[in-house]
């Protein structure tokens, strides 16, 4: 009788075990497949101030280094609470591993102003997905300087806005289907469809229940662009739809090497371009509404975006400093966002 009451317990509490891990096992899985979230804090005022920069690493060269001096000199002027990478973060072929001295080369010691010594946020892009993808993601990066965060898709609250990375480069075909003579990193990618098709259900969902006053997503490939590698089709067809129904306010990316705002009459959507942290000149400039096209510079630069309440402010910068555009739009204070 003992034997049997034990032999009882002991199934009942080994039942009980496998039911405990199997639920730690289905919450582990249904918390993977949403975004991470940071928090960053906005100004004692509420407002929100950072620069955008993307298509960078190349060692300083290609106007590199005087790009980042100049977003050096804006980033003291506007005390800007972090920077926004939009991809390409490191040419031509990401990085090797943990210890490319290309990290240090192409960032650490290139954005050495005080002013820029701030969160980075980063996504990743085609070049980057060239090299070894994990060691921009991994953590020793970031011991090795604190202000480096690179994740595939993640979200930022920023109480004021919100920010929305997303992973784009796995949704473009050509990469899978004509690599040429390039090698990409797929690991975390495959399945492929069953990636995309997971990401695009929890952007929608993020979106779907951000409260910010601003919604604003950040990638690497253009939605919208008329430079050389103009709209993504794969992005307009999978991930517009989704931003156009949650009345997203703005769209950053780079992948294009230039300066470039659209404004999108059919959406609302900004459609803003900061590729032009290095390389540029690339004398490629497609046709495009005349009434959308607010501006396009085939040059070196970056961006700054200032946010309160009730104002969005947004200027573009050349190499030297120069002001190249300025874009500003207000909302109500109280109301739908």
């Amino acid at each position: 009788m003992q034997s049997f009451l034990f032999s009882s317990v002991y199934s009942d509490l080994t039942m009980g075990l496998l039911v405990f891990i199997d639920t730690i096992a289905l919450c582990l899985v249904v918390s993977s497949a949403l975004l991470q979230r940071f928090e960053e804090a906005p100004k004692p005022d509420g407002s929100l101030s950072f620069l955008v920069i993307g298509d960078w690493g190349r060692k300083g060269a290609y106007n590199q280094s005087q790009v980042a001096f100049q977003m050096g000199v804006i980033g003291k002027q506007l005390n800007i609470d972090f920077v926004i990478s939009t991809g390409d973060n490191f040419y031509d072929n990401g990085l090797t591993g943990i210890d490319d001295t290309a990290f240090d080369d192409s960032f650490t010691k290139i954005y050495t102003s005080s002013s820029l010594h701030k969160q980075w946020y980063s996504v990743l892009g085609n070049h980057d997905y060239r090299g070894d993808v994990e060691a921009q993601l991994s953590p020793v990066l970031t011991n090795h300087d604190k202000r480096w965060l690179c994740l595939r898709s993640f979200i930022v609250d920023a109480e004021v806005a919100e920010f929305f990375f997303v992973d784009t480069t796995p949704f473009v075909d050509k990469y899978f289907t004509e690599p040429g003579d390039h090698v990409y990193d797929w690991r975390g990618i495959h399945p492929r469809k069953k990636y995309i098709s997971n990401l695009l259900k929890d952007v929608d969902l993020a979106l779907r229940e951000s409260n910010a006053k601003w919604k604003i997503v950040v990638g690497h490939h253009t939605i919208r662009s008329a430079g050389q590698h103009g709209d993504t089709a794969e992005l307009v067809k999978q991930l517009l739809p989704i931003l156009q129904a949650n009345n997203i306010d703005i769209f950053i990316n780079g992948h294009d090497h230039c300066l470039q705002h659209i404004s999108s009459i059919d959406s609302g959507i900004q459609f803003f371009t900061s590729g032009g942290g290095s390389k540029a000149w690339r004398g490629i400039v497609n046709r495009w509404k005349e009434e959308e096209m607010k501006l396009y510079y085939d040059g070196q630069g970056f961006m700054s975006v200032q946010l309160t309440q009730t104002e969005s402010d947004i200027v573009f910068y050349d190499v030297f400093g120069h002001v190249l555009h300025k874009w500003n739009t207000s909302k109500q204070l109280h109301g739908p966002s």
